[in-house]
């Protein structure tokens, strides 16, 4: 079988932290990215979660990643906008962006605020069924970050800074062509298309006119492909759980049989009113996983594949998983170190 070219490789880090001590758990997350470029990872990318013990605020701890990384790309998956004032986030964005040297990439999706009812007049400003969380939330975000001038050509701010032509601030350049959309519906994925949104892709799903995970997610990877407005070529991130056994110790190979056993049965059907599907966790000696890859029809389509780490394990777990997958995974695949 000839090898699977796989251009980028990148991982997804949960961001886990104790509620009791939760700079430990951050600090290991910060090392965990150091540790990735220097295995020579294309792309390090976080979870942005609210109310859980994760990373509230990708924006501001992908700001001290700048700082601790040079090279590596720095994502986020995904900044669900119904949380977000789009101007005040493409500012963060845009500063973030600045202090990395053009590495961020930011994943996005549409839709209510999902805690949104338990936070109630802590959050929203006004009459919630009013307010406005469809896809229009993400343009007003995207056009911000075309920073285009505002008001008049004539208009002025005049501070002690001096007297400037508003615009946002830092700009930039770049930015808008960064923005991913994490879909899970044909509808999504067009839109994400038509609007110059590359897409991000993972081991969840919508069972709209199938039950099968991969002919859904390739029916998804195909409307995106047709559909393409954007300026450049379409770009692919597909996510997998991968958890390579070479380089772990008996105990630990049995944990992740374990886990990925625990979590068979939702793949075999869909699940909840949602009909939401599932693909299996991958798991195995490096060989085995190869042949599984390189048989994943989604990949030959693929920019960048993602490989998304669990919940909840420690982090020697997760150094050990990208360490084989960095040296005994990825380069089998076509993939080379940068």
């Amino acid at each position: 079988m000839a090898l699977l070219a796989i251009p980028r490789l990148a991982f997804l880090v949960p961001g886990n932290y104790d509620d009791a001590d939760p700079r430990k758990g951050l600090e290991e997350t910060l090392a965990l990215l150091a540790e990735g470029e220097a295995l020579g990872f294309d792309g390090a990318w976080v979870r942005q979660r609210h109310l859980e013990p994760g990373i509230s605020s990708a924006a501001t701890f992908l700001a001290a990643a700048t700082q601790r990384t040079r090279r590596i790309g720095l994502g986020v998956a995904v900044i669900q906008m119904g949380y977000e004032n789009p101007f005040r986030l493409a500012e963060d964005l845009s500063l973030v962006d600045v202090l990395s040297g053009g590495r961020l990439e930011v994943g996005l999706s549409a839709g209510p605020p999902p805690h949104g009812s338990l936070l109630g007049e802590r959050f929203h400003d006004g009459d919630p069924p009013a307010i406005d969380v469809s896809h229009a939330r993400i343009g007003r975000l995207a056009a911000d970050l075309d920073g285009d001038w505002l008001a008049q050509p004539d208009a002025r701010i005049t501070s002690a800074a001096g007297s400037h032509r508003p615009r946002l601030r830092p700009y930039a350049p770049g930015l808008r062509q960064r923005l991913w959309y994490g879909a899970g519906s044909l509808r999504s994925v067009r839109w994400a298309a038509e609007n110059g949104l590359h897409l991000l892709v993972g081991n969840i799903n919508t069972a709209e006119h199938a039950d099968d995970f991969l002919a859904v997610q390739a029916r998804h990877v195909a409307t995106f492909r047709a559909h393409w407005r954007g300026t450049g070529a379409p770009r692919i991130a597909v996510g997998r759980v991968i958890l390579p056994t070479d380089g772990a110790d008996a105990a630990t190979r049995e944990h992740y049989r374990a886990f990925a056993a625990g979590r068979h049965a939702r793949t075999l059907a869909p699940q909840g009113e949602r009909r939401t599907l599932f693909a299996p966790d991958l798991v195995g000696p490096a060989a085995e996983l190869v042949e599984r890859l390189r048989a994943d029809p989604i990949l030959p389509f693929a920019d960048t594949l993602r490989v998304e780490l669990p919940y909840n394990f420690a982090a020697d777990d997760y150094r050990q998983i990208l360490a084989d997958i960095a040296t005994l995974v990825a380069p089998r695949l076509g993939w080379a170190a940068a």
